[in-house]
């Protein structure tokens, strides 16, 4: 079950209802990275940042002061040491929107949906760090995911747009 806001680790709850107040209509982000390893999995690596690959509605970003106000080495990301960033073009598999997770804030504007596990694995394979692979380790065994469903989704909607002369990061 996705956790509610009370339940993030500290600073979140405070800055999200922040970012919330900051907001004059509803907006949604899309989430991936470090956050939600720690948030909705309870991975021990926490991260400062949100990093969000999509913002809903489409051009809200463009013009929302928000971004300004909660980004990296403004006074808000100072005083929580926290930040947004805007994660500019992710791998991930073809269907990962409607697999998405909706994260239950409670608040009036701000709207988080993360990444499913098997997509965050998938997004962070292909970056191929060690840090990335650590984060896939951890992940696998603590929500005991499978390789299988792991191997079918990356084959089903991440292959067909590789370079045939990739390597394939799933190869046995």
């Amino acid at each position: 079950m996705p956790p509610k806001l009370e339940d993030l680790p500290s600073p979140w709850p405070a800055f999200l209802k922040e970012v919330d107040q900051a907001l004059s209509a509803p907006l949604e982000l899309h989430c991936l990275g470090g956050f939600v390893l720690k948030s909705p999995y309870d991975l021990p690596r926490g991260t400062d940042d949100l990093d969000h690959f999509a913002v809903i509605p489409h051009g809200a970003s463009r013009s929302c002061k928000l971004w300004a106000d909660m980004a990296q080495s403004s006074p808000k990301s100072t005083k929580y040491k926290v930040f947004l960033q805007h994660y500019g073009a992710p791998d991930l598999p073809e269907d990962h929107e409607r697999r998405l997770v909706q994260l239950d804030l409670d608040l009036a504007n701000l709207s988080l949906k993360v990444l499913d596990p098997y997509d965050l694995a998938l997004s962070k394979l292909t970056r191929n760090s060690p840090k990335d692979r650590e984060d896939v380790k951890s992940l696998a065994t603590k929500l005991q995911l499978s390789f299988e469903v792991l191997s079918q989704r990356f084959e089903a909607e991440m292959k067909p747009w590789l370079p045939a002369s990739s390597p394939n990061c799933l190869d046995k």
